[in-house]
């Protein structure tokens, strides 16, 4: 191995010593910000050690062909130690405004689909109740008022018919039940005005 690639090797191991250092610190922000379960975060553990083996990994493959030498490990320390030391403050405060942000957009979102979906399906429910209730109420006013208004020709034809029934009484031989039932209706007329 060169000296050259060596030095490739190193840089590519300080760049990986960063990427491990700046996934950790999302790792145990979003861990700590979601609240995740014991058994949960046992598992993603093991997703972020698989994660930075790999990227270890293709990053040595990548820079000398996969040969594992005592200064891979120093440069992936350095670049742990130098992430933590200087860039670890400011990715918290990346990751959790980008949290936020997301939040935030994910109620705007909700708040939107309140505003523009469901309120005004909700009014026009609203609307559409108390126009049906209004035509209702119309419907049973302008009934009563024809009921009222038919109420003395009702009376006038039954004076004026009441010769033809006792005529019709006499000549023709009505049943029961048709005499049962026009006594019902005549009771329950009388009863309604």
């Amino acid at each position: 191995m060169t000296l050259h690639v060596q030095f490739v090797t190193l840089g590519m191991m300080y760049a990986g010593g960063l990427a491990l250092g700046g996934l950790y610190d999302v790792y145990r922000v979003l861990s700590g910000q979601l609240k995740v379960r014991a058994w949960l975060r046992a598992v993603l553990d093991l997703l972020y050690w698989l994660i930075g083996t790999l990227l270890v990994f293709i990053l040595l493959y990548e820079s000398n062909w996969g040969e594992v030498r005592p200064f891979i490990f120093l440069g992936l320390g350095i670049g742990i130690t130098f992430y933590f030391l200087v860039f670890s403050r400011t990715m918290i405060r990346v990751i959790r405004f980008m949290i936020r942000a997301v939040l935030a957009a994910i109620r705007f979102g909700k708040r939107t689909v309140q505003l523009l979906i469901i309120k005004p399906a909700l009014a026009m429910y609203r609307i559409v109740v108390i126009f049906l209730g209004f035509l209702a109420a119309t419907a049973i006013f302008l009934y009563k008022i024809v009921l009222q208004l038919l109420y003395p020709v009702w009376k006038l034809l039954l004076w004026l018919l009441k010769p033809f029934g006792r005529w019709i009484r006499f000549r023709v031989s009505v049943p029961a039940w048709v005499l049962k039932t026009g006594q019902n209706i005549a009771a329950w007329l009388r009863r309604l005005f």
